[in-house]
C-alpha cells in the first residue's frame, strides 16, 4: 500500500511537470487567458513556444496519470474495510476520473501542438479552439469524478469512520486546492494531489 502511495505521489509530480510544459515557454508563463481574446495575442504568446514540449507533455503525462491512478484505486480498495459503499463510490469515481483526465490531457497537448505546427494562423486558432470546446466534456466529467472521490474520502476521515486521525482530512485534494487556489502556483491540482498522497504515505 505504501509503495503504491509513493508511486502516486511521483506520478502527480511528473504530471505537474507536464502541465508546466503546456503552460510555459522559454520566455516565461504563457498568458493563455489573454491569448483567447484575439488571434494576434495568441500568435504572440506562442511565438517562441517549442512545439516538442507539447509532445513530451502528452507522452510523459499518459504514464504519469497511470502512475497516480494506482494510488486512487488503492485508496478505494483500502476504504473497503470501513465501508463497502464508500469504497464503491471511490472506485467508480476514480475510474471515471482517470479515463476522462488522460483523454483531456492528450487533447490539451494536441491542441497546442496543432496550433503551432499549422503556423499559428487564424484558421489554425479557430480549428484548435473548436476542437477543445467540443471535447471539453472530458475535463468536466473527469473533475466531477475526482470531486466525488475526494469528497467521499474527506467525509469518511473527518467523521472518524477510518483508522486515520480526524485531522488527516486535510490530507485531501479538496481542502488543499482551497488553500492553493489564491496562489499563482502552476499545476495546482497536481500539487494538491502530490501532497495528499505524500501525507497519506507518511501516516498510513
Amino acid at each position: 500500500m505504501k509503495t503504491v502511495l509513493l508511486i502516486a505521489f511521483i506520478g502527480h509530480v511528473l504530471c505537474g511537470i507536464c502541465d508546466c510544459l503546456l503552460s510555459y515557454s522559454p520566455n516565461g508563463r504563457l498568458d493563455l487567458k489573454g491569448a483567447l481574446k484575439s488571434p494576434e495575442k495568441m500568435r504572440e504568446v506562442f511565438k517562441d513556444y517549442p512545439v516538442r514540449w507539447s509532445l513530451l507533455s502528452i507522452m510523459l503525462g499518459v504514464y504519469a496519470i497511470t502512475a497516480f491512478g494506482f494510488g486512487y484505486l488503492a485508496l478505494s480498495r483500502w476504504m473497503e474495510q470501513y465501508s463497502d459503499t464508500a469504497s464503491a463510490v471511490m472506485y467508480i469515481s476514480a475510474v471515471v476520473f482517470l479515463i476522462s483526465i488522460v483523454v483531456h490531457h492528450i487533447i490539451c497537448g494536441l491542441v497546442e501542438w496543432l496550433y503551432v505546427r499549422l503556423g499559428r494562423t487564424d484558421q489554425a486558432r479557430a480549428a484548435a479552439l473548436e476542437f477543445q470546446k467540443k471535447t471539453i466534456a472530458t475535463m468536466v466529467v473527469g473533475y466531477l469524478g475526482l470531486a466525488a472521490f475526494v469528497f467521499t474520502l474527506f467525509i469518511m476521515v473527518i467523521t472518524g469512520k477510518t483508522s486515520l486521525p480526524q485531522w488527516a482530512c486535510v490530507l485531501n485534494t479538496l481542502p488543499l486546492m482551497i488553500i492553493l487556489l489564491p496562489t499563482k502556483l502552476p499545476a495546482k491540482g497536481n500539487i494538491a494531489g502530490a501532497l495528499m498522497f505524500l501525507g497519506l504515505f507518511i501516516i498510513i
